[in-house]
């Protein structure tokens, strides 16, 4: 008799990790709508620093409603260095470069991102490179071009700016990457909160551009900072690091691809930009690409379905979940 109890729970944990994940996705795209309002307003280190501070109030106010402890030694390591990278370093530098840019030239450079992941994850964690993942990025990164192209001309782009922009890419990656290991030792929330008050330590230079800042911004533009600080970072970072957890860098990092289409989708309804031809193909081309990637052969999953000592996921998809 065929038992079926364990291929059913670990496709509902599967549901459960893409749920958080597309959560994610779009909470980050919304992100890029609101720095845009913010950003008139508040210098880069400020908006960091404020969105940070906003994102550990909730992020802490989380963990004392949970009993959340403090995440255990082995963990810290992978806790401080994304806390310096991701949640410090990246939201400085990307904040700067995109003042720096044109948006179309910022989305294609940060773009760079989940190929980094991938061969960071690869080399460091073991990461499995199977077909689908690659051709599923390369769509997406197809995809991400057409976007950057349809949208650039809006404005200069320097050196400067595009090195900023690259630099967080690496961040990001180099972050990503860093947060796997500590996600086997330590919870989702655990992981986001503390890495999210290591960056907030690391922001605090800009703590006196940021009350000045507070002072002479208009009230939607302080409101867009609080907006960043408990959805795109507390939240969003939260239900990543629950998906990151259940899969591998390499495949989440892939799944980010979906973030410039949904962009578009949000500039046009809430902004009012209206794409060109070549902005939506671009943004269906990132979807297409991330369906590619996410999916599994069919022949894995039914195998899975006839052997209940299989589980549909990879080792590397199941190493966070013990302990």
């Amino acid at each position: 008799m065929m038992n079926t109890t364990f291929p059913a729970s670990a496709r509902r944990a599967d549901l459960l990790a893409a749920g958080a994940a597309t959560v994610t996705v779009v909470l980050w795209a919304s992100a890029f709508v609101s720095i845009r309002s913010a950003g008139a307003a508040y210098s880069p280190g400020a908006l960091a620093l404020g969105r940070l501070l906003a994102g550990s109030v909730a992020l802490s106010a989380l963990c004392l409603v949970r009993r959340e402890g403090w995440p255990r030694r082995a963990a810290w390591r992978g806790i401080a260095i994304s806390g310096l990278l991701w949640f410090g370093f990246y939201m400085v530098v990307l904040n700067w470069g995109e003042q720096q840019v044109d948006a179309g030239t910022a989305a294609l450079v940060v773009n760079i991102g989940p190929i980094l992941i991938a061969l960071l994850g690869s080399r460091l964690l073991g990461d499995a490179m199977p077909p689908r993942l690659l051709a599923g990025m390369a769509v997406s990164f197809a995809g991400a071009v057409a976007v950057g192209l349809s949208m650039s001309g809006e404005g200069g782009s320097s050196v400067l700016g595009v090195v900023l922009c690259l630099l967080a890419a690496v961040g990001y990656a180099a972050g990503v990457v860093a947060q796997k290991p500590a996600l086997g030792r330590a919870s989702a929330l655990q992981v986001t909160t503390f890495g999210c008050l290591v960056g907030t330590m690391a922001c605090l230079p800009f703590a006196g551009q940021l009350v000045h800042d507070v002072a002479h911004a208009p009230a939607n533009a302080t409101l867009n900072v609080l907006y960043l600080g408990v959805f795109p970072t507390a939240l969003a970072f939260t239900t990543w690091a629950y998906a990151l957890a259940r899969t591998t860098a390499s495949r989440m990092g892939a799944t980010t691809y979906a973030v410039p289409a949904l962009v578009v989708a949000m500039s046009w309804v809430f902004l009012d930009e209206v794409p060109a031809l070549l902005t939506l193909a671009g943004g269906a081309l990132c979807l297409a690409g991330v369906a590619v990637s996410r999916s599994r052969p069919r022949s894995k999953a039914f195998r899975a379905a006839g052997n209940p000592t299989t589980s549909p996921y990879t080792p590397a998809d199941n190493q966070a979940t013990r302990g």
